[in-house]
């Protein structure tokens, strides 16, 4: 197989969750522009006029739109059922979608936890598993999380979140041991620190901003746009011998 060959993904159907701005968007618009048709989810997603799906039917390729709250756990298991059906063939998994509560850890609500493991660590496993059956039967198949920076640090005030991300990064590994064998390649991406709606807050402060930019070699603030790549590699059969492991899209941060 060519190189070439190796990264197209004509024929093929993606799942991408939170794909509605950010990091979500960016990796549905490069699996399109690399031929897949994209499955879009979001909470907030447009069935018919979204930004995102402007961008990928200009690929050529068919976006269809799910809007689903993944903190509901009822909600959540009619969407799969429904996807399921309306698309027997998922070959591609992309668990981005994600929220953050920003509050230290001594007055970290009950009510903020729950909320960031539902979306962020048990609505991600129980599409991995509903979808990984299906990809264990035919033998093959992509599943991509999106983990953090905070799947190898302590981060401050996000206690919920680390905690979320830290397991995703443990999970990747979990579900890489038992499927790998069955053609199934599971592994997460590590963004750091990108302009995206969750570091709004933190872009906002100029000291914290500052001593962020401080440490980052590359001298900047990532974008979604730099997750392109990587997703595009992991998704493909140029990642075929790459599993269970978590990439870090990140300027250098973790390298300091």
């Amino acid at each position: 197989m060519s190189i070439t060959a190796a990264f197209n993904l004509t024929g093929k159907v993606a799942l991408v969750t939170g794909c509605n701005r950010g990091i979500g968007r960016a990796m549905a618009v490069a699996l399109a522009e690399a031929g897949a048709d994209i499955i879009g989810v979001s909470a907030h997603l447009s069935r018919t006029s979204s930004e995102v799906q402007k961008e990928v039917l200009a690929t050529g390729q068919f976006f269809y739109a799910y809007q689903v709250d993944l903190g509901d756990s009822v909600a959540l298991q009619e969407f799969i059922d429904t996807v399921k059906r309306d698309h027997p063939i998922i070959d591609i998994l992309i668990n981005n979608a994600g929220i953050i509560r920003r509050n230290p850890a001594a007055t970290h609500s009950d009510a903020d936890w729950h909320a960031v493991m539902q979306v962020n660590l048990d609505a991600p496993f129980f599409l991995a598993r509903a979808l990984g059956k299906d990809m264990i039967s035919r033998g093959s198949g992509k599943i991509i999380f999106t983990a953090s920076l905070l799947s190898f640090q302590g981060g401050i005030n996000v206690p919920g979140y680390t905690a979320a991300k830290s397991a995703i990064a443990g999970l990747t590994k979990a579900l890489s041991n038992e499927w790998a064998s069955n053609g199934v390649q599971v592994n997460a991406i590590a963004p750091g620190y990108i302009e995206t709606d969750n570091t709004e807050a933190l872009r906002n402060d100029v000291v914290r901003s500052q001593q962020i930019l401080e440490r980052i070699p590359a001298g900047r603030w990532g974008t979604p746009d730099d997750l392109k790549g990587p997703v595009l590699f992991l998704a493909s059969a140029a990642s075929d011998y790459v599993t269970g492991t978590t990439v870090v899209v990140d300027g250098g941060w973790m390298a300091r």
